[in-house]
């Protein structure tokens, strides 16, 4: 039995967006060492504040300020922290509800051990020492022996010098990938500078890359068959902005290829043309690389381009 194959992969890519009045208002405040949340129509204290009321849709502009102590309502123990995490030792999940808030802010809590931490246990907002207007600018929530304050939450207007109007998160998700018996057999040929898909027994269409499965009848593929290697460009785009860790020079043409013999088109990018010469119907060839494991890009064949007719379906 052939080797399993696996690979490691990483999805990244920051998430951009603006905020608003009361999004921006508590980021801000977080800057300030100030935590703001918002009255609901019933009211009730929200922190971290939202837009709009949970239960009536209204929206909400009221904001207060609470306390930087709070009394967490549940935990749950981080013993092998991961990258990106509030802290790199062992710590606490918390829900922690401040005082003078309705609600629970989710947060890390620095213990020294699960056996320090207790539901209704008092704590505090531990400050980053370089804040920039994000959750991050909590640290993390402290033990603390500090009695909830004699007053409620005070009312505020939200206003600070230099608001903060926009955050850019990174999203990332790295997980292990291991390819089925269609794709293990896909991935091997390629090795060998050849490209296969698989026949449907019902209809007869040849997938590429294979999925081991017919996605329009639903059976079961298991006829190889060995496909291109020239092509047809079916659709394609221009690129014009510059991926991180790509080392291609913009602009650059990404094309959806239908290889000859093939009822689905790969993509791929082009080459070896200006970006501005790529069209529907011109046909491709691959270029393969010393030691590449898949096809660097394609590039024109020098053919007359195929007719729409041969092609329409695979757009």
């Amino acid at each position: 039995m052939p080797a399993v194959l696996t690979a490691p992969l990483v999805v990244e890519f920051p998430f951009t967006r603006s905020l608003g009045p009361v999004q921006g208002a508590f980021l801000t405040g977080l800057r300030e060492r100030t935590v703001l949340g918002v009255t609901c129509q019933d009211g009730r204290v929200l922190v971290p504040p939202v837009e709009y009321d949970p239960a009536t849709a209204e929206e909400l502009s009221d904001l207060v300020e609470v306390a930087p102590t709070g009394t967490v309502t549940t935990w749950a123990w981080n013993p092998a922290p991961r990258r990106g995490q509030p802290l790199s030792t062992p710590f606490a999940w918390v829900l922690v509800r401040l005082d003078g808030a309705d609600s629970a802010l989710l947060h890390a809590l620095d213990a020294p051990g699960p056996d320090a931490v207790r539901t209704g246990m008092r704590v505090r907002i531990r400050w980053a020492a370089e804040r920039t207007g994000a959750i991050t600018d909590i640290a993390c929530f402290e033990p603390s022996d500090a009695a909830p304050p004699a007053t409620g939450p005070v009312p505020h207007d939200g206003a600070f010098a230099d608001p903060v109007t926009g955050i850019t998160a990174p999203a990332r998700l790295d997980y292990t990938y291991a390819p089925g018996r269609a794709q293990s057999r896909y991935l091997q040929a390629l090795t060998d500078r050849r490209t296969v898909g698989e026949r449907c027994p019902a209809c007869r269409k040849v997938y590429v890359p294979p999925r081991g499965a017919c996605p329009t009848c639903g059976v079961a593929t298991d006829t190889q068959v060995e496909v291109g290697p020239r092509g047809t460009v079916t659709t394609f785009c221009i690129v014009n902005i510059k991926a991180k860790n790509l080392d291609i020079e913009v602009p650059y043409v990404y094309a959806h290829i239908a290889l000859d013999g093939a009822d689905l088109a790969l993509h791929a990018r082009i080459g070896g043309i200006s970006y501005d010469r790529v069209r529907m119907g011109l046909r491709v060839e691959p270029v393969w690389t010393e030691g590449g494991r898949f096809p660097d890009h394609y590039r024109p064949t020098g053919e007359p381009d195929a007719d729409y007719d041969s092609y329409k379906e695979l757009i």
